[in-house]
């Protein structure tokens, strides 16, 4: 028998003064309470209880186990107490890692975050690397690249395209791509964790599959470089299209072949578990889906806007 069980009806017993009353408290049976009281003696080999027709009593031994025994129950109805109410209101310390690209989009949702929440704090590591959000400790992974464990949560925040471009003073030097099969013979800046590696992935419009092995000096793993490297004219660049927003709109980075459009991604919170999600965890998610839904009027612009500054002042 649950040994905490067995302690709860032994104490109901010696508080109501017998076993009948106790079974009417406990909404159990006579024989019941009595297996549970015969339980714990067993387990002891000593006799807690005299029982006679008329009534029961204590042992010597039996009043210094309830006595005991009552402590540990009081402590811990109390440690349940805190622990439901630490579950209701967020607090503690929220372990998050996300990429250089996505800090802009989620500095704000921070911000608002331990505004509304003063009794969390955040601990905020930005890196390229593929984190284990499980052996690294993390409540919370947010990457625009799907998870290679397909055993984790992931929720999608909001979905994103890439968009093929390069800056002007690359076209300056070299003819500008008339087909997808020209992207070939480019210099082309590639990006470590790409899903399909070196095999650029697009489709045409009637939305059938198509793609090209590229090559190029440089592979990293930071797509900021990669950016700065596209605008200082070395390259065509697949690039994120929430992460060059700012450089289409202003013209330092053009688009190129722009009917062709790329597969659809997404930027997820990945964590590892949805049972007894911690209230924290699940308040900074349903901020995070809340907020990232207002981005999605740019980052998966229609097949026909062309990604041009038009889509982007939307």
């Amino acid at each position: 028998m649950d040994r905490l069980t067995s302690l709860t009806v032994f104490g109901r017993v010696v508080e109501s003064g017998g076993f009948s009353a106790a079974a009417r408290r406990l909404n159990m049976s006579v024989t019941m309470v009595s297996n549970h009281v015969q339980a714990l003696e067993d387990r002891l080999g000593a006799r807690l209880l005299n029982r006679t027709t008329r009534k029961v009593s204590l042992t010597e031994i039996g009043r210094a186990y309830y006595e005991r025994s009552s402590r540990i129950l009081t402590e811990l109805d109390e440690a349940d107490r805190i622990a439901s109410a630490l579950h209701a209101t967020p607090r503690g310390t929220l372990r998050l890692h996300t990429t250089m690209s996505i800090v802009r989009f989620l500095r704000p949702v921070v911000a608002e975050f331990l505004t509304l929440y003063p009794a969390v704090s955040i601990d905020l590591t930005v890196g390229e690397r593929m984190v284990d959000v499980v052996e690294d400790g993390y409540d919370l992974i947010i990457r625009a690249v799907p998870p290679p464990d397909s055993g984790l949560v992931v929720r999608q925040l909001t979905p994103w395209r890439h968009i093929l471009g390069c800056a002007p003073a690359y076209l300056e030097q070299y003819p500008p791509p008339k087909t997808l099969a020209d992207i070939a013979h480019h210099n082309c800046l590639q990006f470590a964790f790409y899903p399909f590696g070196d095999e650029w992935r697009f489709e045409d419009a009637d939305g059938k599959p198509l793609s090209v092995r590229v090559r190029g000096n440089i592979v990293t793993s930071s797509g900021e470089m990669l950016r700065l490297l596209a605008l200082g004219g070395h390259g065509l660049f697949l690039a994120p299209m929430f992460m060059v927003v700012d450089d289409l709109a202003a013209g330092t980075l053009v688009p190129i072949l722009p009917q062709y459009r790329t597969p659809a991604f997404a930027i997820n919170a990945i964590y590892p578990h949805r049972n007894h999600l911690s209230t924290k965890v699940r308040s900074f998610i349903d901020l995070l889906a809340d907020r990232f839904a207002e981005h999605r009027k740019w980052m998966n612009p229609n097949p026909g806007d062309g990604f041009g500054v038009a889509a982007l002042d939307r």
